[in-house]
């Protein structure tokens, strides 16, 4: 039992936890307030600024999945105006790109 103790001990990353392991952590540190508000961004943003750890540079995209998510709801309001209209180019083109913006939610969660 000796090593599965120290074992769990070890924190691992901040950005490998999940937000409820997060959430933990942040509720520990009392200069947070409003943790259960917060979605995963914020609450590293929040423990790493107290914690003072400088944040590294993004890995591939800075946008948000908020951000991504508006533009396919736009895009999905393009693409039923486009069936609307009979224009069947137009909707194929606009669903690929509507499958790609969620690849990138994926990617970026």
């Amino acid at each position: 039992m000796g090593k599965k103790e120290k074992k769990e001990k070890q924190e691992k990353p901040l950005d490998r936890m999940t937000a409820k392991e997060l959430r933990d952590v942040a509720l520990k540190i009392p200069e947070i307030t409003g943790v259960h508000g917060m979605n995963k961004a914020e609450l590293l943003a929040a423990i790493k600024g107290v914690r003072g750890i400088v944040d590294e540079k993004l890995k591939k995209t800075d946008v948000s999945v908020r951000e991504i998510k508006k533009k396919i709801q736009g895009l999905k309001e393009v693409k039923a105006e486009a069936h609307e209209n009979k224009d069947k180019a137009k909707a194929k083109t606009l669903r690929r790109r509507i499958s790609r913006l969620k690849k990138k939610t994926r990617r970026a969660a």
